[in-house]
């Protein structure tokens, strides 16, 4: 038996003329009105089951946001389960019909507080209240550490030119799957190589050039990390407010970085892994959320 399972959701939400209305599906299986949500198949980035779920479930596709807290609780038999939910607004293109009645045969539009009402569980409702108090997002920025590249101690040329490794490649192309869903129309990564190779397999399929961005690299004296990061989070403001954006940078900058954007004092917390990554979700110029991926 699993010692846990894992599963996807999220709160969908689209605008209407005075406000906006979340989804909301009724699973005749349960005879409960929930999220849309349902289990990662395997191998599955959660954001990618989350997405896949909404499709299935709504008939909408969804373009992701940010994160929600998850949602944990035991099974009755016994196992853990775990269900990270993302807010995502519906695409304005006509729905498909719903995968299969027999899992969800109703589903329905509601404002915020009607939703909650109607929700059968009470954390669901929880996480619609928490996307209705937050203010509408007007950007959401994808910002990813390069991809596997070996050890730098075992690379005998100049570190920037040190490529990705089999596992970097692999990590790519894997990112390039779950960062098209924020349909970056700019590619921007820091000046080493394996910055650029992370996001090639994301710019062949999305048709886009990759941009080199010093701001985005590692300072040759890593004292000046602080400086750099100052530098880095007035260049990704500046990048926000434009076509939406997808940045490559390196394990060095990107604490100091979210840190400094996030208000924090304590960088330890944004340590990312190679082939991780964050999405900066922005109201204006207020950071609203800051989602690991």
């Amino acid at each position: 038996m699993a010692d846990e399972v894992r599963a996807a959701g999220a709160v969908l939400w689209r605008a209407t003329g005075d406000g906006i209305e979340v989804c909301v599906v009724h699973r005749p299986r349960y005879g409960d009105w929930s999220l849309p949500k349902g289990k990662l198949e395997r191998g599955e980035h959660p954001l990618l089951a989350a997405a896949r779920e909404v499709l299935e479930e709504t008939g909408f596709r969804g373009r992701p946001q940010y994160r929600l807290p998850d949602v944990a609780y035991t099974l009755p038999s016994g196992v853990a389960k775990t269900v990270e939910f993302w807010v995502m607004r519906a695409e304005d293109a006509k729905p498909i019909p719903v995968a299969d009645r027999t899992e969800v045969d109703a589903v329905r539009w509601l404002p915020p507080s009607a939703a909650g009402n109607v929700l059968t569980y009470p954390a669901d409702a929880e996480l619609v209240a928490r996307m209705a108090d937050l203010p509408a997002m007007t950007a959401c920025v994808p910002v990813v550490r390069h991809a596997s590249a070996g050890e730098r101690k075992a690379w005998d040329g100049n570190d920037a030119l040190r490529p990705l490794d089999e596992s970097g490649r692999r990590q790519a192309g894997e990112l390039a799957t779950v960062l098209t869903m924020f349909a970056p129309r700019r590619l921007y990564a820091a000046t080493p190589l394996r910055c650029k190779q992370t996001l090639e397999p994301l710019a062949q399929s999305l048709g886009l050039p990759i941009v080199s961005d010093s701001a985005f690299s590692e300072p040759d004296d890593l004292d000046e990390l602080p400086v750099r990061a100052r530098l880095a989070a007035g260049r990704l403001a500046e990048l926000r407010d434009g076509e939406p954006v997808a940045i490559c940078s390196q394990g060095k900058v990107m604490p100091p970085l979210l840190a400094l954007l996030d208000g924090r004092k304590d960088a330890s917390a944004y340590r990312t892994p190679k082939g991780g990554g964050w999405v900066l979700s922005w109201s204006g110029a207020r950071l609203v959320a800051l989602s690991r991926l």
